[in-house]
């Protein structure tokens, strides 16, 4: 839930099938780029043009802009371009070695057209790393959250002219401390990657407190590499200070953080470190699109760790657990505003949820309808199916409207016993709430039309109201499976909706059918 911004100037059904070949192919692409020397590089485009970003590549190539790049100016773009993989992106995308050597060249014509090279690949850089490297058409349907419109080329002939190249270049990527964190994370990992890795585990019986198992060595030594603070010292005896080092990498993981290596924390550890290298990648590349500032006051949802937190003022007021979309019923990515609360909502069954679960539970069960508060509403030649506020309902005593094409919206639920699980992907894609009364409260704080004995009344009277809020509230639906915590350690949770593997392939298919 990274959301600070840095003060010195963010319905198709999928199932979690996607295998994660394509973004461990393509982390692997990544550090390898890093460390084998560039190929020469010939431009597939006119002289005096440059190809569209992967964003927006099925557009003609546009014409470059008439700059004449200073040898200082030169060194400095070839230095950015060269650091692109810090980004998180391809540096042979963006670091043609045929560049340099035309510019160096006693031939005017082939300097000239080296300049152009530079600054073709210098704006497919700029795209890229603040806007994705996405085409609109490669967007999954789901991912409602797109970036803004993007064209660098004006603010970069201005950085040319007034000779403010660097203040543009660090502009460029997203103005986020969450994106900052990730791009430390990065280069961590790529660090741990160069030097071997770590060694799978072997599986066994859970290891906890007290036990003596050769495997305990191997353990310590795998936490070590993520967590400095364990002591390699002590021999094969499952000792305190392992489960707790155990219990930091659960919470990391998003897992219960009972210090017992199992069989969901085994399988975590051995994740491979180009996993977790891709699995930062594609939140990186998340995080270009959002936009250019964040309100400060917002609600953001982690739809992966099925966590809520309210901000105000830029700073976490308000966190609790949620429970989001299962893999099939994805909860959408996407950006909206809530301007009102519904207070002992009813619920409209979607057509679809009341065919396949609901309609069949009354066959089966006639008489089901009736037991639960479901009415059939006629609707000329059709129906549909209604249920009642009250104490069955659905959608629980409270429910928080945003508009958006997807008919989902955040609310109170009467089932509360999922929250207790560390994985929380249950619903048909609302997002269901641990303390919505609170969040409510919180909302209204101030509104004297609104406080919260006047909220706790309605509830209790049954009857429904819609309140509406004196300022709106922006919301925020995210897929966050790989962030830094306050204290600076990498969490990672699962790919539920297989949207890291989907994402990492869309972009080496677009840099392939860009190439």
């Amino acid at each position: 839930m990274q959301g600070n911004r840095r003060r010195d100037g963010t319905s198709v059904k999928r199932r979690a099938s996607h295998t994660f070949a394509g973004l461990v192919l393509f982390a692997a692409t990544v550090i390898a780029s890093t460390a084998q020397p560039q190929t020469a590089y010939s431009p597939p485009i006119p002289p005096g043009h440059y190809a569209p970003s992967s964003a927006d590549r099925t557009a003609a190539p546009q014409p470059l802009p008439q700059v004449a790049l200073r040898s200082d100016q030169i060194a400095l773009l070839e230095h950015a371009l060269d650091q692109a993989d810090t980004q998180g992106l391809l540096r042979a995308e963006y670091s043609p070695a045929a560049a340099d050597t035309m510019l160096r060249s006693t031939n005017p014509d082939t300097r000239r057209a080296g300049n152009d090279l530079l600054v073709a690949s210098v704006l497919r850089y700029a795209r890229a790393v603040h806007s994705g490297r996405l085409a609109p058409a490669d967007f999954d349907p789901q991912w409602g959250l797109r970036p803004a419109d993007f064209d660098p080329t004006a603010d970069f002939v201005q950085a040319v002219g007034s000779d403010r190249l660097q203040p543009w270049l660090d502009n460029l990527p997203p103005p986020y401390s969450g994106y900052d964190a990730l791009k430390g994370a990065l280069a961590a990992y790529r660090a741990i990657a160069a030097k071997g890795g770590w060694i799978e585990l072997a599986d066994g019986p859970p290891l906890k407190l007290g036990a003596n198992d050769p495997r305990v060595v191997a353990l310590r030594q795998r936490l070590a590499i993520e967590d400095a603070s364990i002591d390699l010292t002590p021999g094969p005896v499952f000792d305190q200070p392992l489960s707790d080092a155990v219990a930091r990498a659960q919470k990391r993981y998003g897992q219960n953080p009972d210090g017992v290596l199992a069989h969901a924390t085994l399988t975590a550890l051995n994740v491979p470190v180009d996993e977790r290298i891709a699995q930062i990648i594609a939140n990186m590349e998340r995080w270009r699109w959002l936009p250019a500032a964040l309100p400060s006051d917002r609600i953001q949802v982690n739809i992966a760790a099925a966590v809520l937190t309210l901000f105000k003022n830029d700073t976490p007021l308000l966190s609790m657990k949620a429970v989001t979309g299962r893999p099939g019923d994805d909860t959408p990515m996407l950006e909206s505003q809530i301007s009102s609360v519904v207070l002992n909502p009813p619920w409209n069954v979607p057509a679809d949820i009341a065919a396949k679960e609901l309609w069949p539970k009354e066959r089966a069960n006639p008489g089901y309808f009736a037991r639960n508060d479901f009415e059939v509403v006629p609707m000329g030649d059709s129906s549909r199916l209604v249920q009642k506020a009250g104490p069955k309902a659905a959608l629980g005593h409270v429910k928080f409207d945003f508009a958006n094409k997807y008919g989902v919206y955040l609310h109170d639920t009467p089932t509360h016993g999922t929250f207790a699980k560390y994985t929380r992907q249950d619903s048909h894609g609302c997002v269901r709430l641990e303390k919505p009364v609170v969040l409510a409260k919180t909302l209204f704080d101030g509104d004297p039309q609104w406080p919260p004995q006047t909220i706790d009344d309605t509830i209790a009277g049954g009857d429904t109201v819609r309140a509406p809020l004196q300022k709106p509230i922006a919301v925020f639906l995210l897929y966050w499976t790989a962030f830094v915590g306050a204290d600076g350690a990498a969490n990672f949770r699962a790919d539920p909706y297989g949207w890291d593997a989907l994402l990492m392939q869309r972009i080496a298919a677009a840099q392939h059918g860009s190439a």
